[in-house]
């Protein structure tokens, strides 16, 4: 038995009927890339062999009862793969357009609370017999860190890999009992007044931002001072999805030009896309998008436990910039700024927030928030939800199938219904695009336009020299 932290429980009590806070990676196979056999049957025999290198996969959430204190993960005794392996056969011509809508789909259901928190889906029927994965974990069980070590489990640098696993026969470890948990939830209630502690730190935080305001220095862009675009409202259960792939060379091209960063160069392109966007739709705001971009603390946090050691920064995206390098110049000047007060927060700010808040109130709250479309009412604390993931530099097998493709996807959140997420895959840029599809419908749009912005990149960078 092992208790959430309070971040990775924050995850689920955030959850609603249509706020649905799963993370999703899709995977595009070829199994004749190097002449690799594929049948479903051989696929699941592979993987249920893997299962004992990623014991987290078969732990199930179980709440305290009363909600009197953060959630346990169990081992779960009736775990049967059955219940997360599912096949898909798709939709004739098997093209990029039927996929997209197939994975929108199953983005759009909520994961069973009652068994393991993910699931696996297999998508037969693509074009050129290639084979597509969906694979969905909810976010109380991973952040980009721990996804991507989960995923290298199933994952071979050759495909005919035989990885050692352990061979003896798993039992699940017995239930705690209701009387223990109730009593561990007591014993641990008194240091719930930890929160008082937080409160003059949150506050000279919160002085130190209008201090340095005053001063006129440079910091990262503010919370609920973002210009309201036509995702920025209460999102619905249905989720569209879009992808595209670029050439990470062409990035790094760009970045030696103008001496910034990889991240700089897929900010400045995520804002040309939008800006582009928008201006089609004729809602391009006079100011800047601001995006919320989650931060890896895993190698900072003091804290050893949990899955989810995440901070998160606030950055402009030029979206109000035409020029495509002076909108480069600027998004880079910005996350420098960004990055230089983000530092000065910590590490374990969200964590030990979070450590604190009473689940029924916490729970209770998001209900409240989406059921009244509240999101809609106030400022807008962001646009969008940005995130750039390191990925593997060189080729992988999944399950014994070459790697293709390798698409992220991660929640969209109310007033914020738009999520795009970057992956480098070996040499490969894999941007993945989900948003409420009652507010981007048009979501293929965004991906379509990443190729063209980049190219006007490397027009820029080639005069720059």
């Amino acid at each position: 038995m092992e208790r959430l932290t309070g971040l990775d429980a924050s995850f689920l009590y955030l959850e609603t009927e249509t706020q649905h806070l799963h993370i999703c990676a899709l995977l595009l196979l070829d199994p004749a890339t190097d002449g690799t056999a594929y049948s479903f049957d051989a696929f699941r025999e592979h993987l249920d062999r893997r299962l004992p290198l990623i014991p987290q996969m078969r732990r199930r959430m179980r709440e305290v009862p009363l909600n009197l204190d953060h959630p346990v993960w169990v081992e779960d005794p009736e775990f049967d793969l059955g219940d997360h392996l599912h096949r898909w056969q798709i939709a004739a011509p098997g093209g990029k357009d039927e996929l997209a809508d197939t994975v929108g789909e199953i983005a759009s259901t909520p994961l069973d609370r009652e068994r393991p928190l993910w699931e696996m889906h297999v998508i037969e029927g693509l074009e050129h017999g290639r084979i597509a994965v969906l694979c969905k974990y909810h976010h109380a069980t991973v952040d980009g860190i721990t996804g991507a070590d989960m995923l290298m489990q199933l994952c071979d640098t050759e495909p005919d890999a035989d990885r050692a696993v352990p061979t003896e026969k798993w039992e699940a470890e017995p239930q705690p009992a209701t009387w223990k948990l109730l009593t561990d939830a007591v014993v641990r209630f008194p240091g719930r007044a930890g929160v008082v502690g937080m409160v003059p730190k949150t506050l000279g935080m919160l002085a130190g931002f209008a201090r340095r305001r005053r001063n006129n220095e440079q910091g990262m862009a503010l919370p609920l001072t973002a210009p309201r675009a036509p995702f920025n409202k209460a999102i619905g259960p249905d989720r569209a999805v879009a992808f595209v792939e670029s050439d990470l060379d062409s990035v790094k091209r760009i970045k030696k030009a103008f001496g910034v960063t990889v991240n700089d160069v897929v900010m400045t392109v995520i804002g040309g896309i939008l800006r582009t966007y928008l201006d089609k739709h004729d809602e391009l705001p006079d100011r800047s998008l601001i995006a919320s971009v989650p931060v890896s603390v895993h190698d900072k946090s003091r804290h050893s436990e949990g899955i989810n050691k995440v901070s998160s920064l606030f950055a402009e995206l030029g979206t109000e910039i035409d020029d495509h390098a002076e909108r480069l110049r600027a998004v880079s000047a910005a996350n420098r700024h960004a990055k230089n007060e983000h530092e000065m927060i910590g590490a374990d700010f969200l964590q030990d927030w979070s450590e604190y808040a009473p689940p029924n109130t916490f729970q209770l709250a998001a209900r409240m928030y989406s059921a009244l479309r509240l999101a809609e009412f106030h400022p807008v604390v962001h646009n969008l939800v940005v995130s750039n993931v390191p990925g593997p530099p060189m080729p992988l097998y999944f399950l014994g199938l070459k790697v293709e493709g390798m698409y992220p996807f991660g929640p969209v959140f109310h007033g914020a219904g738009l999520t795009v997420t970057v992956l480098s895959n070996n040499g490969n840029l894999d941007f993945g695009f989900i948003g409420c599809r009652e507010l981007v419908p048009d979501i293929g749009a965004l991906a379509d336009a990443v190729p063209d912005v980049i190219d006007e990149l490397l027009l820029a960078a080639a005069e720059s020299s």
